[in-house]
């Protein structure tokens, strides 16, 4: 498959700080890449580049076929984006606000208003359609929103977090409508700090961290890099901690941390199930007295804190963009 996003080089600066460090990616032709990052990593930035929001210092992209920097009008009329933030006009109505993308897009009155109906539709708003949009929930002004940037059918999409604020019903029916799109074709970057939404919607993730890739693949080859499973177990003492430490070094296939306050152990294993259950056989005879004890798979945290050191909730210091887009950080 082509690649219908393609990014080389790319550089951006603001003052002393530097939001991109010679950023590469590629996006394949119906396919999802995910730019997976903490705050501050750069994922907005990049975003605002490849929708032509902003001008790069230094490389080069092209975004269905046509350059960036040369043609930007062109990339414009080939793409849609949803940003951090809904971008609706809370005081109209649903339909009114869909309708009036489609008339900036010049899709003239009668295509504007049947483009509205049909989104309202699919993005299951209709009941909602002549509501003020104040009236609607955090959920519904992202699916507005997201509704908004397909109004000229793109065949290029570009998500910004689209889920951060949403309770966990309004995310998963967020991202069936984003699976939806990506079956019709619909060729998506998206930028998330959620290893979960990465893991359910992309094909491929690109992790960034202080303005340049730091590692790139799917989820599990992703997880796999910090190892496999881990059993985690919190004890009822400090003494009782001790005693864990020793049994989990038996059975541990790496190095176990240890957090004295909360008397939480974590420990790297292999065999699933069995190894969880030989852990919790020698943790009895051992008399370790077990508050809570299970068996996951690396999380997100586990990820970055491998890979940069740091965990996905640790917060950069905003950058600051030129006045005219001042609304959103760098980040």
């Amino acid at each position: 498959m082509a690649d219908v996003i393609r990014a080389a080089g790319l550089v951006k600066r603001f003052g002393e700080v530097t939001a991109l460090d010679g950023l590469d990616l590629a996006v394949a032709e119906g396919t999802v890449l995910a730019l997976l990052g903490p705050n501050g990593a750069g994922k907005t930035t990049a975003v605002r580049i490849l929708t032509t929001l902003l001008r790069p210092d230094a490389g080069r992209a092209e975004v269905a076929g046509v350059d960036l920097l040369s043609n930007p009008e062109a990339v414009r009329r080939r793409i849609g984006l949803s940003g951090q933030y809904a971008a609706v006009d809370e005081y109209l109505t649903g339909f009114e606000n869909l309708e009036m993308v489609g008339r900036l897009y010049r899709l003239g009155k009668s295509q504007s208003r049947q483009r509205a109906h049909e989104l309202l539709d699919r993005f299951a708003l209709a009941e909602a359609a002549d509501r003020p949009v104040k009236t609607y929930s955090g959920g519904m002004r992202r699916r507005l929103d997201l509704a908004g940037a397909l109004i000229a059918e793109p065949p290029v999409l570009f998500l910004d977090e689209p889920t951060t604020g949403l309770d966990p019903r309004s995310r998963n029916e967020l991202w069936e409508v984003i699976r939806e799109l990506v079956r019709g074709g619909t060729t998506l970057l998206l930028t998330t700090q959620y290893l979960e939404e990465a893991d359910r919607l992309a094909d491929d993730i690109l992790v960034i961290d202080q303005g340049r890739a730091i590692a790139q693949g799917t989820a599990d080859q992703l997880k796999g890099r910090v190892g496999g499973e881990r059993i985690e177990i919190v004890v009822e003492t400090p003494a009782d901690l001790a005693r864990a430490e020793s049994v989990l070094a038996a059975l541990g296939t790496g190095d176990i941390q240890s957090e004295t306050q909360s008397r939480r152990i974590t420990a790297p294993v292999t065999g699933g199930a069995e190894a969880l259950e030989s852990a919790l056989q020698r943790l009895r005879a051992a008399g370790v007295a077990i508050v809570e004890i299970g068996l996951r798979r690396p999380t997100l945290d586990d990820v970055f804190l491998a890979l940069t050191g740091h965990g996905v909730d640790t917060l950069a210091a905003p950058v600051e963009e030129p006045a005219r887009e001042k609304e959103e950080t760098a980040a």
